[in-house]
């Protein structure tokens, strides 16, 4: 599995009952603490791995570093971070590569293993199925408001805790059978990756906007202020095969297409597996496990939000 389908991560067969899932992210600091930072990085690289449904083995470091600007602790920092939430993975932390760069940039590259017939893909959606989703969207809004300097309290850290908790539940639900289409909500919003699911999959995807859950009501209120990062409203733009309803308001079209760092899985589960996933999303801790629509037959558009 290669670029084709848009999917989370390559793919490589190795036996009949082994594949090898890979995958490389990286992104400038969306925080001031430098710790933080690497362990939101690590868990935005290592959610590609679980979004396959695979279980990551091994990551490899990817840095740069802006040498004038940027203090050898605070580069310590930020890998020290990384290396806990790798470690958090139960993965092992082998190297990397760093270069001087203008600005900061850090993230994994991650290998990780998954039996060929349990993959999650963006293919693997059928009609009927019902989407699953596992983190509130917002962060992209929220990190906005700090970066304006908006007093939010303690969404900020609210922000933090999602965007650093890692999507294991994904390789424990490929394992048992339960899902096999899904991807990981991130810089595109809901809009742009479940569109990619729908597409790949053959379906239309029918979301029920009243059921997707916002960090805090207060994400909406900050939208409703102008609080809205560029690419947001980008990801809203570019949503050409996205139907919404009259009564969808532009604060909850602009939450679907909210651009996430390090979201939460997106899952279309048949029917009859969902009490199992949503028990195991309990049981492994998913910041929430919430029913927001369900897959069917293929129409004009790839998504119809109501």
């Amino acid at each position: 599995m290669g670029a084709a389908t848009s999917d989370d991560a390559a793919v490589y067969r190795l036996t009949d009952e082994l594949a090898m899932v890979q995958t490389l992210d990286f992104f400038t600091p969306i925080v001031d603490d430098p710790y933080t930072y690497g362990q939101i990085a690590a868990a935005n690289s290592l959610s590609d791995v679980y979004a396959m449904g695979g279980l990551p083995v091994t990551a490899m470091n990817v840095v740069g570093v802006p040498l004038e600007h940027l203090s050898l602790e605070d580069v310590n920092q930020i890998l020290k971070g990384g290396a806990d939430k790798v470690a958090e993975a139960g993965c092992v932390l082998a190297g990397g590569h760093t270069v001087q760069n203008p600005e900061p940039l850090y993230g994994l590259s991650v290998t990780g293993l998954v039996h060929p017939g349990h993959l999650i893909t963006n293919a693997g959606a059928a009609a009927g199925d019902v989407l699953v989703l596992t983190k509130p969207l917002g962060t992209g809004i929220l990190s906005t408001a700090t970066k304006r300097g908006i007093e939010i309290g303690d969404l900020a850290d609210r922000a933090v805790s999602l965007m650093a908790t890692l999507n294991t539940p994904g390789a424990g639900l490929a394992r048992a059978g339960l899902v096999k289409g899904g991807t990981d909500v991130t810089g595109f919003g809901m809009l742009g990756h479940l569109g990619s699911l729908a597409r790949e999959s053959g379906v239309t995807a029918l979301l029920r906007s009243g059921q997707v859950p916002a960090i805090d009501p207060r994400v909406l209120e900050l939208i409703d202020e102008g609080c809205v990062p560029g690419g947001t409203r980008a990801n809203l733009k570019a949503a050409t095969t996205t139907s919404f309803a009259e009564d969808v308001p532009e604060s909850m079209r602009l939450l679907l297409a909210d651009a996430q760092t390090s979201g939460g899985l997106l899952l279309a589960v048949p029917p009859a597996n969902l009490d199992q996933v949503l028990a195991l999303l309990g049981e492994e801790g998913a910041p929430c496990a919430e029913v927001i629509g369900e897959m069917s037959e293929p129409g004009p558009n790839a998504i119809e939000v109501h």
